[in-house]
């Protein structure tokens, strides 16, 4: 394919807003433009979109960016897709309008069912088929809340009949974002296997919907899409030339946000890991074909698949709270803004003994203690702000190796360099820490917007915009690398003890406390 002129397109659909980034057949970024939507609260702990106003979005985003760089529609090889995973609605087949606002995936309203199905003695079942520990963060308690409670006045019938009925009929669609928004550019009922294996009702080993897992949710095969590889060579369908675009752009992969990174990062052989530091931190490593049980308090999941290939499989560790810790040195008045955390940080010669645990939300992987609770330990009279503040951007290094080691323990496989993306990667200071703390180099690459570019190289691949995974990886230019310098005996003794500052934060919170 000629790639003269011609860009690929990406639609980053994310919790808080939508960006579109055009890229050239380098990977530089030409365009891009960006739109928040509103975050609905109906009720404490439960979190919603409104897929309507994200379409209305998607088109603004897309119209906006091409038009500042002028560039026309027919100049996109292909469009790709990458999304907030586990956000899931249902919509009506005749008039596509959604019968209730997106539950996102932050929502908890289904805690309660995650908890009877572990008293029933199901979640070992579900995690075997699925790679996941059963959550009110994924899709299926989601779509069962959506079939049992969603106002069947808004599916504009006559007789307002059972959701659930209407589904079975293929009446009313499932989906999480990634479909919703290819099947208003195409009409298609699709998902890519990534966003497939983070419902619940998957089975990554099957690569197909699991018939007892739609039983126990009660969600029909009817309602469900089709189930397609991350970058496809038949395409997901085109956009219409009658509609907003004006021309038939093939829209070819779709990826969710994190592995979308993955790929966005060039993680394609087995042991290839990156770590996306945002509000909390996504550690993904490629295992290749096989698909890691984890006995460490990680998740097995898909990580990608290539039309005709196998499936490359990841295992990931959730880390709730990094960037986030930044923000509340900002909240606490220690710093105005992120930037001065690195100059503050290198004032101290060390913590002074001081361990920040910032379990503001409970402990992730590896540990998954909901009742942990954010802690400092090792205070004394001559702690100062840049003594908190360096031990803030530690417990960042030191999460990250916590989950590290849960990866190789599981894998078996060293993680020999680490691919890093996000806000916090800025932080020159934190890269040579986290290098120092893990012991394995920290490579930082030019282009950060890994999560777009992941979803528009699947596209291009699919169309022939670009020949091969190895032409990707000569665009993946490095900015800086990080090698460890500290002593391995010195990284071990303060990992040690932030175990130690780990214990104490653990099991705080008590349901009488406020």
């Amino acid at each position: 394919m000629s790639t003269q002129n011609t860009y690929v397109g990406a639609i980053d659909q994310g919790t808080t807003g939508t960006r579109f980034m055009v890229f050239d057949h380098e990977g530089t970024v030409v365009t891009d433009a960006y739109e928040t939507h509103e975050q609905y609260y109906p009720e404490p702990g439960w979190v919603e979109h409104d897929p309507l106003e994200i379409w209305a979005n998607t088109k603004t985003v897309i119209q906006s960016a091409l038009a500042d760089a002028d560039i026309e529609a027919d100049q996109l090889a292909a469009i790709g897709v990458t999304n907030q995973r586990e956000t899931t609605l249902l919509w009506d087949r005749d008039t596509g309008k959604p019968v209730h606002n997106a539950i996102v995936w932050q929502d908890r309203r289904t805690t309660d069912r995650v908890e009877r199905l572990e008293a029933e003695d199901k979640a070992e079942t579900i995690r075997a088929k699925t790679g996941l520990q059963p959550d009110a963060y994924f899709s299926a308690t989601k779509a069962e809340w959506l079939l049992e409670n969603a106002d069947p006045i808004k599916t504009q019938r006559a007789r307002p009949a059972d959701l659930r009925e209407r589904a079975g009929d293929g009446e009313i669609m499932f989906g999480t974002i990634d479909s919703w928004l290819i099947y208003n550019l195409t009409g298609e009922h699709v998902t890519d296997v990534t966003n497939a294996s983070r419902t619940m009702l998957f089975d990554i080993h099957e690569m197909d919907w699991d018939a007892d897992l739609l039983d126990e949710f009660g969600v029909p095969e009817a309602c469900l899409p089709e189930v397609r590889p991350s970058s496809d060579d038949d395409y997901y369908g085109t956009t219409d030339p009658e509609g907003f675009l004006g021309a038939d752009v093939p829209v070819a992969g779709a990826l969710g946000d994190q592995q979308a990174a993955l790929f966005g990062q060039t993680c394609f052989d087995a042991g290839d890991a990156k770590n996306t530091y945002g509000t909390g931190s996504f550690f993904l490593q490629n295992t290749g074909n096989e698909a890691v049980d984890s006995d460490h308090g990680l998740l097995t999941t898909v990580g990608f698949q290539r039309s005709g290939e196998p499936v490359q499989y990841a295992l990931e560790g959730s880390i709730f709270v990094t960037g986030a810790a930044i923000e509340w040195l900002e909240d606490m008045t220690l710093i105005e803004d992120a930037a001065e955390t690195e100059q503050l940080a290198r004032e101290a010669d060390s913590t002074d003994g001081v361990y920040v645990v910032p379990a503001f939300t409970g402990l992730g992987a590896p540990h998954w203690d909901q009742r942990a609770r954010g802690t400092i330990v090792g205070m004394t009279r001559g702690t100062r702000r840049e003594h908190i503040v360096r031990a803030t951007l530690e417990s960042i290094a030191y999460q990250t190796r916590d989950v590290a080691e849960a990866m190789e323990a599981d894998s078996g496989i060293e993680v020999e360099s680490l691919k890093v993306d996000g806000g916090a990667v800025k932080n020159n200071f934190l890269c040579q820490l986290q290098a120092d703390i893990i012991g394995t180099d920290i490579v930082r690459p030019e282009v950060d917007e890994t999560t777009a570019l992941g979803s528009a190289y699947a596209a291009g691949l699919a169309v022939g915009y670009w020949d091969d995974p190895d032409e990707l990886r000569s665009n993946w230019r490095v900015d800086r690398e990080f090698e460890p310098e500290m002593d391995d005996a010195e990284a071990d003794r303060m990992y040690d003890r932030w175990s130690e500052a780990v214990e104490r934060s653990r099991d705080w919170a008590r349901d009488s406390d406020n």
